[in-house]
């Protein structure tokens, strides 16, 4: 009962738009957007909830420069609003023929699909659109003409991005509609003193700002600052259960 009540935010019934974005760490960093990639899409299968790709950009070398799906299903927003952060990955680096500990960051953010009763005014002055070819990793990632389509939206910095339909105009809707959930969430946390900080401020992605740890060496533990809860069994969490953490967040309030 405690937790439907932590559910009954008018958003929180919504689909949730969940962002990815590599932060300091390299090729590290890319890999470790491709590790919460596969835990967030682990989670919603295990919700039984339908996930679709909206945007991914490959990393150079390997993992994933940054990812936008969509979760659909039952309160998607409402349980994954408090992922949005930094998350921080200790391990020792595949990528380092020396065997010496890394640290990479990576930030998520969760905003909740707007649908058509929601109204918000785009001035199509204030948007910059670039069209490009797709960067996908390979076979039915990789569109043959300039179709994906990029959005700025000039007053607020917010940039959105859609390449995985074949046809320029249904990319074009479907970037406009993240953006538009974008704008949503924009507005509402600007209204919310204490979290305020995430769009005005704009911490760096690294030391200091993270929400959650990943300690895979020398030991392992996954610890939400937030709630101090700590769980030893990584894999597991990486596997996608995050349960724990999301309801613990939920019922803290946080």
């Amino acid at each position: 009962m405690a937790l439907a009540r932590m559910l009954s935010g008018k958003d929180d019934a919504k689909n949730a738009i969940l962002s990815i974005n590599a932060g300091a760490g390299g090729t590290e960093a890319q890999d470790w957007v491709e590790m919460l990639f596969r835990m967030y899409l682990r989670w919603a299968e295990q919700k039984n909830y339908k996930s679709s790709v909206v945007d991914f950009q490959p990393g150079e070398e390997a993992g994933i420069k940054s990812v936008t799906f969509i979760a659909s299903g039952p309160y998607a927003y409402g349980y994954l609003k408090g992922e949005t952060g930094i998350h921080r990955l200790v391990r020792i680096s595949p990528f380092d023929a020396s065997n010496r500990r890394h640290t990479s960051f990576a930030s998520v953010s969760v905003s909740p699909e707007v649908n058509e009763e929601v109204v918000i005014e785009i001035d199509e002055k204030d948007l910059r659109i670039d069209v490009f070819r797709s960067s996908g990793a390979g076979g039915q990632h990789v569109n043959k003409t300039s179709s994906a389509i990029r959005l700025t939206h000039l007053p607020t910095g917010i940039v959105v991005q859609s390449q995985q339909e074949s046809s320029q105009y249904r990319n074009k809707a479907i970037a406009m509609k993240v953006l538009k959930s974008r704008l949503y969430e924009y507005e509402q946390t600007k209204r919310a003193d204490e979290k305020q900080a995430l769009y005005e401020k704009k911490e760096e992605i690294a030391w200091g700002s993270q929400i959650r740890s990943y300690t895979l060496q020398p030991y392992q533990m996954v610890k939400d600052h937030r709630i101090d809860l700590g769980i030893g069994n990584v894999n597991d969490v990486l596997d996608g259960n995050l349960d724990p953490f999301i309801e613990g967040v939920l019922l803290a309030g946080t």
